[in-house]
C-alpha cells in the first residue's frame, strides 16, 4: 500500500466517523427531545465517536477498514442508536421524527460541504475533476495543501449525500421505514411499525438494500452531484 492510498484511507475514515457519529447523535438527540432517554443514558447524544464505536465496533471500525482495503476507493459501515420500543409505539410521530433526524444531519453536512466547494471553485482554489462514483474523493481538486482540503470536502459532500438518500429508502431497518410515520395517521403508523418489528423483516430489508440500494438512489445521488457543479 503506497502513501497516497494510506493517506486517502485515513481521510476517508475521519470523514466516515464524523458523518456516522453525527447521524447517530442526531437520532439520540431527537429521541431525548421526544421523551426517550435510552440513547442519552448510553452517552450517544454526543459527537464523541467512542460511545457509538463501543455499541457497534464491527460496523464502525472493522467493516470500514476492510471495505477500504478491498476497494481502495470506498468505505462502508454502520452504527445504531438504542431506543425504547414501547415509547416508539406509544408516540409514533415522535419516533418518526427521531428516524428523520439522522438523514437530516447528513443532508446538513452535505449542504455545508457543497457551499464551501462552490465558494472554493468561484475563488479559483478548487476545480471540478472527472471522478466517478468510486472516485468521490476526487469530485474537486486543488493545488498543494488544497488537494487535501478538496478530498475532505468531496468526501463530506458525497458520503453524506449517499447516507441521506440510502437511509431514506422506506424499508426496515433503514430510517425511511420510520419516516413513513410522518405521512400516516398514528394508529396506522403504529401498526406498520409493529409489522416491521416481525422476525425476518429487517433481514429481508437489508438484503434488498444491499443488492438494490445503489440502483434505487443513484439517480438522486448523481442529480445532487450535478447540482453541485451547475
Amino acid at each position: 500500500m503506497d502513501v497516497e492510498i494510506l493517506v486517502r484511507g485515513i481521510l476517508w475514515y475521519v470523514v466516515f466517523l464524523f458523518s456516522t457519529t453525527t447521524h447517530e447523535a442526531a437520532h439520540a438527540w431527537a429521541a431525548q427531545r421526544g421523551g426517550d432517554s435510552t440513547a442519552y443514558l448510553g452517552g450517544q447524544v454526543s459527537l464523541d465517536p467512542l460511545p457509538h464505536i463501543r455499541r457497534e465496533p464491527f460496523g464502525m471500525v472493522i467493516m470500514p477498514i476492510l471495505s477500504y482495503l478491498r476497494s481502495f476507493g470506498w468505505m462502508i459501515g454502520w452504527a445504531s442508536t438504542p431506543y425504547d420500543l414501547a415509547w416508539a409505539l406509544r408516540h409514533p410521530s415522535r419516533a418518526a421524527w427521531m428516524s428523520l433526524a439522522g438523514p437530516a444531519a447528513n443532508l446538513t453536512i452535505a449542504i455545508l460541504a457543497g457551499l464551501v466547494i462552490r465558494v472554493g471553485m468561484n475563488a479559483g482554489w478548487l476545480a471540478p475533476s472527472s471522478g466517478g462514483y468510486w472516485e468521490f474523493h476526487a469530485l474537486v481538486t486543488g493545488d498543494g495543501a488544497m488537494g487535501g482540503v478538496a478530498m475532505i470536502l468531496s468526501l463530506l459532500f458525497s458520503l453524506n449525500v449517499v447516507l441521506f438518500f440510502f437511509n431514506l429508502i422506506p424499508i426496515p431497518p433503514l430510517d425511511g421505514s420510520g419516516v413513513i410515520g410522518l405521512l400516516l395517521p398514528e394508529d396506522l403508523s403504529r401498526r406498520l411499525q409493529m409489522a416491521f418489528m416481525q422476525p425476518g423483516v429487517g433481514i429481508a430489508g437489508m438484503l434488498i438494500a444491499f443488492f438494490f440500494g445503489w440502483r434505487l438512489i443513484s439517480p438522486a445521488v448523481w442529480w445532487s452531484v450535478g447540482l453541485l457543479f451547475a
